[in-house]
């Protein structure tokens, strides 16, 4: 994300959230002016509320828990900070954001619906909003939402779904009739995925990608896993959306082609690993169906064959 984020926003500073030890000793080693990594012990520091709350929900859910405390963390870290945005580390940015940030304007909160197809509006029960791009201005309106996601990811945060709730992203439900100085983003290339490519005719012109007639400002890979060496799995299957040769080669080849150099320079967590092995016997057992499975899957391009990704 950070090096298409360079290539398409002149002027930012990114703050990570560092999970791990190695991540941040990884990006202290390369020192980059506009990255800042923060430790998990930074940022739980003094937050007895946050850190409380990891003692009754998975890890999983734990992290889910700290997306709103992020931003409430760094405007009191750096209080000159007027806009800060929430994004998610499986997005990759093909085209300049001026005109996102000109649809943005002066608005308190920004947030992006999924967009999902007709025939697949069930899976807003995962929220009308994706939490992949949030944006909220350091004033009173961005604050008291940030002040009130906090409280109720802190009170619940599930990793699963119950018709009112999931992780932290359903409570944006119902923020635009909360909160006033609040834009729904419209860019069709704002956050295109696997769960709304469905809905839109792709064009590529002079070198562009464009969504309808809108330039793909940013995708969000979210699902992408690697299945062996050269395969795939895109969770195209999932929304009723197939792999184009365009998608192919313009969208997920170069973020491939990004991982697997970052990952050749040494950079942790720069790949994508295969699916943690099986004892040989089970393997054997269900090796016949995975391999048809396989195949299912690449002839009905859900799939993804590639020789030289991470």
């Amino acid at each position: 994300m950070y090096e298409s984020l360079r290539r398409n926003c002149p002027r930012f500073k990114l703050w990570v959230l560092c999970l791990d030890a190695e991540t941040h000793n990884y990006l202290e080693a390369i020192k980059r002016p506009d990255l800042e990594p923060i430790t998990m012990e930074e940022f739980e520091s003094g937050d007895e509320l946050l850190k409380q709350s990891r003692k009754n929900r998975s890890l999983l859910e734990y992290y889910f828990t700290c997306t709103p405390s992020l931003p409430l963390f760094i405007f009191e870290k750096d209080p000159a900070v007027e806009l800060i945005t929430y994004l998610d580390a499986d997005l990759y940015f093909f085209s300049p954001l001026d005109s996102l940030f000109d649809e943005i304007a002066d608005h308190s909160i920004a947030i992006i619906p999924h967009r999902f197809p007709p025939k697949f509006q069930k899976a807003e029960r995962h929220g009308i909003f994706n939490v992949g791009w949030v944006s909220l201005r350091h004033d009173s309106i961005g604050l008291a939402c940030l002040q009130r996601w906090r409280a109720q990811c802190i009170e619940q945060c599930v990793d699963s779904n119950d018709g009112t709730q999931f992780a932290d992203q359903r409570y944006l439900d119902d923020w635009p009739d909360i909160f006033q100085r609040l834009i729904v983003i419209q860019h069709k290339g704002a956050n295109l995925a696997a769960w709304n490519i469905a809905n839109y005719k792709l064009t590529v012109r002079e070198g562009h990608v464009y969504v309808d007639d809108e330039p793909l400002l940013f995708f969000h890979f979210h699902g992408l896993r690697r299945l062996n060496r050269y395969v795939y799995d895109t969770c195209f299957q999932h929304y009723g959306a197939k792999l184009s040769p365009l998608v192919i080669d313009k969208i997920y080849r170069p973020y491939l082609r990004q991982i697997g150099m970052l990952s050749n320079q040494g950079g942790t967590g720069a790949s994508l690993p295969p699916l943690a092995r099986e004892s040989g016997a089970k393997r054997s057992a269900s090796s016949p169906l995975r391999a048809f499975d396989l195949l299912r899957h690449l002839l009905q391009r859900h799939y993804l064959l590639d020789f030289g990704g991470g």
